[in-house]
């Protein structure tokens, strides 16, 4: 995770902040399994948002993964972490979506790392 002093708030992204890393040049946002959005919706609203694009103009999420496999190990994760069961978490998982390397980890964090395909 982050450390916190690092991370300015750039954008909202279904009410959630999305935060810039300056040394890592890295965009940060947290899961949470209270919130309304999944994070296939969250998701591709913070890469536009970073972007500075309309979501329409962003390649499909389904391009880049399965939908429902990411919605349902993110909810996987949440309850694992809930029930105390620490040991049992994954890691992470990581792919690229829309000239971003994204990664999800099993605590929550998206780590969003812009243009990763031209690097």
């Amino acid at each position: 995770m982050a450390s916190s002093d690092r991370l300015t708030p750039v954008a909202e992204a279904v009410d959630q902040t999305v935060y810039y890393n300056t040394e890592s040049e890295t965009y940060h946002m947290w899961c949470d399994e209270s919130e309304y959005e999944p994070v296939t919706t969250a998701l591709p609203l913070a890469v536009s948002s970073i972007h500075g694009v309309d979501p329409a103009a962003l390649e499909p999420l389904a391009d880049s993964i399965d939908p429902d496999a990411l919605n349902a190990l993110v909810v996987d994760w949440c309850e694992t972490t809930r029930h105390g069961t620490v040991d049992e978490r994954a890691g992470s998982v990581s792919f690229l979506f829309s000239r971003c390397e994204i990664t999800i980890h099993d605590d929550g964090e998206i780590v969003i790392d812009p243009d990763r395909t031209t690097r």
